[in-house]
């Protein structure tokens, strides 16, 4: 590891946790005229989810930064024009179609892998690129079936080889329908002057940290690893040619890392009040939502029933800049059930409140029930601000 710069800047834990929450879109007036390509851009990585509790997780995103965005102009928004692809980066995730050229080094990875989970038939990548020539874009059933059985993870061999052309940046998913990846040539889906590989990977994982920084606002080396899944030592080796300033911030263990657009003015404006998605890119990493907020945040959706602490898609409640609750939340019918809420105690009962009478409108729902407030006596001001919404 090679020796770091000495820092230039000392932030304040508050002052580096406003400088956050104005990167992640969450202070400040939000951007309607860019919308959700803005705030897409502005993250540079959307991540993808099975659960959809309210709604899916790439909706809820916007939603969050934005207020009541159709769920309709979201898709809509990722999908048409070309505006954005599909691939693995925190995990799977949307991203600007402006990035293709920095995963270059990823793609080559995966041609250059030796070993798969899934054994590919031979002929089947042939037949998968052909079809897509020949016929357009399609969804893996429509190439031959995406499944051998019943059982998830038992892919057919025309859904094995369109994963492996995705890997390869050969094949691109263009869409989402019904959940299901929509596949199409690269050739077809990719504007001609960002379709190359020409970026060396040195260079690739430099423009990916500058990223990452400038989406996070501040982080470690850990986070900045973090928000694409690179090695600490990828961030290591092209830190220094990043662009990102050295800080040091009050109560961070570790070296930090800035966007110096960040440091030169100091963040203003309004926050947000609203329900955040546990993919959501402010809190997808528990350490650094414990270190910056002091909020131990976990999805317990794959944790067995009986183990779970606050539910199966808790949400975490962001308000004034804080993290001062959960939501365990459901639907039934036009009723946003609360199956679990926590509150950070009386004087969040309002903001809580908000955040879902804001998420009960925006889903359709025209009424809300609480079940369980993990503190009793914290029930009736809850129920109370409800009221006077």
């Amino acid at each position: 590891m090679t020796s770091l710069p000495r820092p230039s800047t000392e932030l304040s834990a508050d002052e580096a946790r406003r400088i956050v929450l104005r990167a992640q879109g969450f202070l400040g007036a939000p951007d309607r005229r860019a919308g959700v390509r803005g705030v897409l851009r502005d993250l540079g990585a959307v991540q993808l989810d099975t659960i959809s509790v309210l709604a899916r997780s790439h909706e809820l995103i916007p939603y969050a930064r934005l207020g009541a965005v159709g769920r309709a102009t979201v898709d809509a928004a990722y999908w048409t024009q070309t505006h954005a692809f599909e691939y693995w980066s925190h995990a799977a995730c949307i991203l600007p179609i402006e990035e293709w050229p920095h995963f270059a080094f990823r793609r080559r990875a995966y041609r250059g892998r030796p070993h798969w989970n899934h054994e590919l038939p031979e002929g089947a990548y042939e037949r998968v690129v052909k079809q897509l020539t020949v016929e357009g874009p399609l969804t893996a059933t429509e190439l031959g079936g995406a499944k051998k059985t019943a059982e998830w993870w038992d892919w057919s061999g025309s859904k094995v080889a369109a994963e492996r052309a995705l890997m390869y940046g050969e094949v691109v998913c263009v869409e989402r329908r019904g959940w299901k990846r929509v596949y199409d040539l690269a050739e077809r889906a990719v504007p001609p002057e960002l379709l190359h590989d020409r970026l060396d990977d040195a260079e690739c994982l430099r423009r990916l940290v500058r990223l990452a920084g400038r989406s996070l606002g501040v982080g470690t080396r850990a986070d900045l690893a973090d928000y694409h899944r690179l090695k600490g030592e990828q961030v290591d080796a092209v830190i220094a040619d990043s662009g990102l300033v050295p800080v040091t911030v009050e109560g961070w263990s570790k070296p930090a890392w800035a966007d110096p657009e960040a440091l030169a003015a100091p963040p203003r404006g309004r926050h947000r009040t609203t329900l955040l998605s546990p993919f959501d890119s402010l809190v997808w990493e528990r350490a650094r939502t414990e270190r910056i907020f002091g909020f131990t945040h976990r999805l317990e959706a794959y944790v067995p029933k009986p183990k779970r602490v606050y539910g199966y898609f808790t949400m975490p409640v962001l308000a004034g800049g804080r993290l001062v609750g959960r939501v365990d939340p459901a639907r039934e019918g036009r009723t946003l059930v609360a199956r679990q809420v926590t509150l950070d105690g009386a004087r969040s009962a309002p903001a809580v409140a908000q955040a879902l009478m804001e998420a009960a409108s925006w889903v359709g729902c025209t009424d809300i029930r609480v079940e369980r407030v993990d503190a009793p006596e914290l029930r009736a001001p809850l129920v109370h601000a409800l009221a006077a919404l």
